[in-house]
């Protein structure tokens, strides 16, 4: 593992985030502006093979009106698009800052790697039952909110504890959280005083911090940094072409919830490992049920209309840290703000990456600047078309 940092650039403070500002000249090079902590590029890179080139879509359907959908890449500041038929790259494309080689923010598209990385660990004993308190595993959460919470209610983003993941509120938790990024700061100090507002497993409110706590959860039970953990249960196996970082607080702690920078292409193998069902070349990387679980909803606060972000209902539904779209075609996300998507439809055998950095997110919280719900309109309609 390495530690980079470039000096002249001194951290989150420097960002900005939910300005309106443009930000494609900074997610494209976060490891540079922030510590991080470095995974190697597989030592035999996997690459997908490149089938005959498909276009796009002119148009998709949303809200019951016809939109464009260029004018929603280009509004989006869409840095990167590809496209994944039966595993085979159908559509690469890149604009901005974007290109092959370029590590991109993920924001909360991290969430379902380390969801992944969960899974491994339970298969592997490390966990014995998602149903155990995950306090039992990260002893720091005791005392907080997370105390005695089942760590499957902590997956399904139902922990109980008081969140608020407003992104135009500065006062906001999630706010508060990503400061831990400032000199002397440290996410497991501010993990550890997080108050409970509910009683867990019984209301989804999206919380960046719960994804915390299961970072905490993986450190804990494998004894192993999350990166470390990751380059030898994912990143090796998946042949990752690149390198990939994990940004960090001063304390080296992970930031489990947003921090990870990969290429568009090596964002694309969770997707199509989930795709296949947790399988990649013969070997089951991810337990199946697990999978499966992770993308179904089981109760009536995870199905779409249930799970709240901020004030408001968000229409898909919640698995284990995936996005289950409304509709029941099947399909499933992860999602970051500023509009980072990998999007898999196993039904057409579609995945796509989108990675963007839309200058209006967070600007206010509502649909029509930060466009979550309806990029998934446009992604569907792009499985339906490569298909």
């Amino acid at each position: 593992m390495t530690m980079t940092q470039d000096t002249a650039a001194p951290a989150a403070a420097q960002l900005r985030l939910f300005s309106g500002e443009p930000q494609y000249e900074t997610f494209c090079r976060m490891q540079k502006l922030m510590p991080t902590t470095e995974m190697p590029a597989a030592a035999n890179p996997f690459v997908f093979p490149e089938g005959r080139p498909v276009g796009l879509p002119t148009d998709y359907d949303f809200e019951g009106s016809t939109r464009n959908l260029h004018v929603l890449l280009g509004g989006t500041h869409t840095a990167a698009l590809l496209v994944l038929k039966d595993g085979v790259i159908r559509h690469e494309q890149y604009w901005l800052t974007g290109g092959r080689d370029v590590q991109w923010m993920s924001m909360s598209v991290a969430k379902s790697f380390i969801s992944a990385l969960v899974g491994i660990a339970l298969a592997e004993g490390f966990i014995r039952s998602l149903e155990d308190p995950i306090d039992t595993y990260a002893p720091a959460l005791s005392a907080s909110a997370y105390g005695g919470v089942r760590i499957k209610d902590v997956l399904q983003m139902s922990s109980g504890a008081r969140w608020n993941e407003d992104y135009s509120d500065p006062e906001s938790e999630i706010f508060r959280l990503s400061e831990a990024l400032g000199p002397g700061g440290s996410f497991d100090r501010f993990m550890a005083a997080m108050p409970r507002a509910r009683t867990p497993g019984t209301f989804c409110m999206y919380n960046s911090a719960d994804t915390q706590a299961l970072g905490m959860l993986v450190a804990g039970a494998t004894g192993r940094l999350i990166a470390d953990y990751m380059r030898e249960k994912l990143s090796d196996p998946l042949g990752m072409e690149s390198p990939g970082y994990w940004i960090v607080d001063s304390a080296g702690r992970e930031m489990a919830y947003a921090g990870l920078l990969l290429t568009a292409r090596d964002f694309a193998k969770l997707g199509e490992l989930y795709r296949l069902g947790g399988a990649w070349n013969g070997r089951q990387l991810v337990p199946a049920d697990y999978v499966s679980a992770s993308i179904r909803p089981d109760a009536p606060h995870v199905a779409p209309g249930g799970p709240w972000v901020g004030d408001h209902v968000f229409g898909p539904g919640y698995g284990y840290q995936w996005w289950l779209p409304a509709g029941d075609e099947g399909d499933f996300s992860a999602i970051g703000v500023y509009n980072q998507y990998v999007y898999v439809d196993p039904a057409r055998g579609v995945v796509i990456v989108k990675l963007s950095a839309n200058p209006a997110y967070g600007t206010t919280p509502l649909e029509n600047t930060n466009k979550d719900l309806e990029n998934i309109a446009a992604l569907r309609a792009i499985s339906r078309h490569v298909s």
